[in-house]
């Protein structure tokens, strides 16, 4: 019946009583019979004591409805225990004060603080809602680029669930208690001891792409909370062991992001390039297998 008004917050207004039913208030899991009258009183207010900052960003994109923002590695999405300012949040109160209307400022989806890409923001209350329904929906296309330890021989599908960890509670895991879970990947380019890959999300779990790979038996170089040890081929160059012990953040970055406008209802996709510690890692990853065709002698 209120369809620019998400589940979440018509349960809120339930609860703060600002929705009545035949003039009463109401529970949220209350039953109609059909007939009766709903009266809902909205309430627009700032969503979170975030305070506005300065941070330069990234803008691939911006209309009237959405901005489009490649993330740095390293910067927060929102605050949180640990984290309370400099987030990107912060970054889009100051480009957008309308923007406090919104539930986490119009963030629709999150990338963690080391992975850097593309993320949607919604502009508006009905583009954030219909935004929303669309990830639910399976209906956003988003391409990452990731580098794993292993050489895989060849692209495939994990197919797992996934949920908190039961012991380490900043890990997910995958578990047969936990949400569906896809992510399809296939191989851009192999080493020595590690492969380019390219990863589909036909969902977004928290962590879901180093959750996968690492239950895959290939984790993500760099990946802090999910790696392994420092794994280095034999006899590498000693640019490929500098940059390996140098990238401390795992790699991945959100590359490619498509979905249909809220208001134009055309299909549009955008993509973000490589940031520069992964092309440089690349590069080294790349002429350390060049140097062993080069020299047998380091086989």
């Amino acid at each position: 019946m209120f369809p620019d008004f998400s589940r979440t917050r018509l349960k809120a207004w339930i609860e703060a009583g600002r929705v009545l039913v035949d003039g009463a208030g109401a529970k949220p899991r209350d039953v109609v019979r059909g007939g009766e009258v709903v009266h809902v009183t909205p309430l627009v207010e700032a969503q979170v004591p975030v305070a506005p900052e300065s941070i330069a960003l990234d803008i691939v994109h911006q209309d009237p409805s959405i901005f489009v923002i490649n993330k740095p590695a390293g910067l927060v999405v929102h605050p949180g225990a640990g984290n309370p300012r400099s987030t990107l949040q912060n970054a889009l109160l100051a480009l957008d004060p309308a923007l406090v209307e919104l539930p986490r400022a119009g963030i629709v989806h999150r990338l963690d603080k080391d992975t850097s890409g593309l993320l949607v923001v919604a502009r508006n209350a009905a583009v954030h809602l219909r935004l929303s329904r669309a990830l639910a929906g399976h209906e956003v296309e988003r391409e990452y680029e990731a580098v794993v330890i292993g050489v895989l021989t060849a692209g495939g599908t994990v197919d797992a669930p996934i949920d908190r960890h039961p012991v380490e509670r900043l890990k997910m895991s995958v578990r047969q208690s936990g949400r569906a879970a896809v992510s399809h990947y296939r191989v851009v380019e192999r080493y020595r001891a590690q492969t380019h890959i390219r990863v589909r999300l036909e969902s977004g779990r928290t962590h879901q792409i180093r959750v996968h790979m690492t239950h895959a038996g290939y984790p993500l170089v760099g990946d802090p909370l999910y790696g392994r040890r420092l794994v280095l081929p034999k006899a590498a160059t000693p640019r490929l062991v500098g940059v390996l012990q140098a990238f401390r953040r795992q790699a991945l970055h959100a590359a490619r992001l498509s979905f249909v406008h809220p208001e134009s209802g055309e299909q549009v996709e955008f993509r973000a390039p490589l940031p520069a510690d992964l092309v440089e890692l690349l590069a080294a990853l790349r002429e350390d297998a060049r140097a062993v065709v080069v020299d047998p002698r380091l086989r």
